[in-house]
Parts: structure tokens; sequence; C-alpha cells
């Protein structure tokens, strides 16, 4: 398994992840521990593996299809339902069969492609780059955001009113992004990021999304830092890998921005 492989070089170790190490986490996915087999996946172990790791997977349902899929791709199968055959994906295709009308296919494929959704027209029309203060922002997700908000603020000055920034290309709908925090000055944009309650945030297609949203941020003329806590994997090359915040990640923060611009531009702004 190359996955296994590539991790054991990263980390120098025969066994990167013990057996047991991501236990706690798969318990919540009794019908997916019943699925998998150490013995079609090269011996590994199924708590060896995090649970948002890229990396395909041999599964094996109870009726006895094989298939592939990545954890993330089993973790979100069933969504909100959780019969077994909604983790099985040729098994929730035979319990929901789709009749096939011919003249309703034929129909289908005369219709005309739907037309593109209409951008967001709330944005300023202000020249890309530029950091402005947006309606469509979301508000911050949690409240370590905001204590990490307030730390930052009361060493840099920056201005914290400031949550968007206008793009070139639409991302969903919108020629803006909202990272988490702003240093307009400095064109650098901070994101706390974690898995999540359920461990399935900034994992599988959003992360994706993430990696769009820092090129969008990149090709406009600003740096991104992520701060990476839960395991996850680092994605930019100015990310910071962090069990969790601490009294120590501000300073890290503006550490990795000196990085960036230069410490003689950075320390201007420090208080």
């Amino acid at each position: 398994m190359q996955w296994w492989a590539r991790r054991q070089f990263s980390r120098g170790r025969a066994v990167p992840y013990a057996v047991g190490t991501y236990r706690a986490g798969w318990a919540a996915y009794p019908e997916l521990i019943r699925q998998y087999h150490p013995d079609l996946n090269h011996g590994i172990a199924l708590s060896q593996i995090p649970l948002a790791a890229d990396v395909l997977l041999c599964w094996e349902c109870a009726v006895g299809h094989r298939f592939a899929a990545t954890p993330t791709e089993q973790r979100e199968r069933p969504g909100r339902v959780r019969r077994r055959s909604a983790w099985c994906p040729e098994c929730s295709t035979l319990a929901r069969p789709q009749p096939v009308v011919l003249g309703e296919a034929r129909a289908i494929a005369r219709k005309p492609p739907r037309p593109a959704p209409a951008l967001c027209t709330k944005t300023p029309g202000v020249p890309t780059g530029t950091a402005f203060v947006s309606e469509c922002a979301p508000r911050p997700a949690s409240a370590a955001e905001g204590r990490l908000r307030a730390e930052l603020a009361a060493r840099i000055e920056f201005d914290t009113a400031m949550n968007a920034v206008k793009v070139s290309r639409p991302l969903f709908r919108h020629t803006e992004v909202w990272p988490d925090i702003l240093f307009p000055e400095l064109r650098i944009a901070l994101e706390y990021d974690t898995v999540g309650r359920h461990g399935l945030e900034h994992v599988g297609k959003k992360q994706d999304a993430d990696l769009r949203k820092d090129r969008a941020l990149r090709s406009a003329g600003w740096e991104v830092i992520r701060i990476r806590t839960g395991k996850l994997e680092q994605l930019g090359p100015h990310d910071l890998m962090m069990s969790s915040l601490g009294a120590k990640s501000v300073g890290h923060v503006i550490e990795e921005m000196r990085v960036i611009r230069g410490a003689l531009l950075v320390d201007a702004y420090l208080r």
C-alpha cells in the first residue's frame, strides 16, 4: 500500500500508527468495523488508519460485495440513513432501484442544459485583492476562533472588522472569499481548521474547497496560514500543525508571518 509506505517514510518508522491509535474514532461506525478486514488491506488494522486519511481501502459488506472507498467516503455515504445497505454502494443501489421509462428518458435527453447559477450581486466592485466588510460572510464558527482573534489583536494591529477578500474568479456563486482572520496591510489570511465534532470538517470535499479558496487568495496576491488541528494534514507551505490552540499559538503565527512578509514589515505592526 503506497499510502502506508509514504507514512513510513515521512515518520521514519516501520509502523507509523500503532494498532489502536484511532480505535476511539472508529467506534462510532460499528458497521464499517464489520466491513473492514485487515487481510484485504495488507494486514493493516482499521484502528491504524486516520479517519480522514486520503487512501483507498477495500471493504466487504455482509452480503459479500467488495468495493474500494476512502474512509471519508464511507463515513459520509449513509448521510442521515443508518441502514446497513447504505454503507455498501451496490446494496444501496439494489435497495432503491430506479425505474427507467423510455419516453421520459428521451424527454430528459432533449431538455436544454440548466444555466449556470447567477453570481451574488452584493459583492462591491472593488479591485481584486481588496479586503472589505461583506454582508454575505458567515459568522465565526467557534469560540476558539474568537479567542484567537482577540489574542492576535492584542499583539498586532489589524482591522478586525474586515472579513472578505475580492477574488478574480467565482467561488460558489461569489467573487469573494471569507477567511477566518484577515491582516489586510500584510495581505495574509489566517484559517483555523479542526475536524469538528463528528470528524468530517475540512476533509474530503470540504478539503478540496479549502484548496480552491487558498488558490483564489494566492492569485489575488494574498498568502494563507492555516492552523491545522485534530490530525489534519498540511495543505500549504505555511500551515502550522498544532494539537490545539495554546499559549504559544499566537507567537507561532507571528513568526510565520515574518517568514512570509519579512520581520521588518511585520514588526512594524506589533503592539
